[in-house]
């Protein structure tokens, strides 16, 4: 069964409670925390206190993505605030293996992000540390993009070489593409725009569980 991760960059910013309250009320089995620092992607948001302030109102896991230049420094302070998974960048410079055994030793689940251009080849020796890897479908920093429909091969690859761990997709993920990735073995689905903006996201949420 397909995990839905809905994804608040989606969610109505000054009705944030009410809006995760409706996704967890359709069937939610995590909430996606894009945390983006203005250098790495081209954007900002979020903070260390908004995953706490969800952590402490909502009974859901918080799988929450650092899409930072230097998450080594911000790691603890989310794994404080109650963040179940991390997932950090292939592409940052700092020692990925000594930040995802850091993250594992606080008892949060450590994840692996690559973005669409990265080959997932370059993190196949980290996958051992790694419960979960994040395959970006679209240029990470803003929501709404078009699904990239050649990242399925990296889909493919890590099912292929016997990854255990949870793949995730993030960016473009919809009710037309989410059956074709879950017959490539896909694990969580990132949604956005198509969960907030759906008249029926209990439904949806329903059928996504069925494939």
């Amino acid at each position: 069964m397909i995990k839905i991760a809905p994804s608040i960059l989606a969610a109505d910013m000054l009705n944030m409670g009410a809006d995760v309250q409706r996704m967890i009320d359709a069937g939610a089995d995590l909430l996606h925390v894009d945390i983006m620092d203005a250098h790495f992607v081209p954007n900002l948001s979020y903070s260390p206190a908004l995953v706490k302030a969800l952590h402490s109102r909502f009974e859901i896991p918080l799988d929450v993505h650092l899409m930072m230049d230097n998450p080594e420094k911000y790691a603890d302070v989310f794994c404080d605030a109650g963040a179940a998974y991390l997932t950090v960048h292939a592409e940052i410079p700092a020692d990925k293996a000594e930040l995802l055994r850091r993250i594992r030793a606080r008892g949060v689940k450590a994840g692996l992000s690559v973005k669409p251009g990265t080959p997932v080849e370059e993190i196949r020796q980290l996958l051992p540390l790694c419960d979960m890897v994040l395959i970006m479908t679209v240029e990470p920093g803003f929501g709404g993009q078009k699904f990239q429909s050649a990242m399925v091969d990296k889909l493919d690859k890590l099912k292929a070489w016997g990854y255990e761990g949870l793949v995730e997709m993030d960016g473009g993920l919809g009710m037309g593409n989410i059956a074709m990735l879950a017959q490539h073995g896909l694990d969580v689905a990132v949604m956005g725009t198509a969960l907030y903006r759906s008249e029926d996201p209990e439904k949806d949420m329903r059928w996504i569980h069925s494939l």
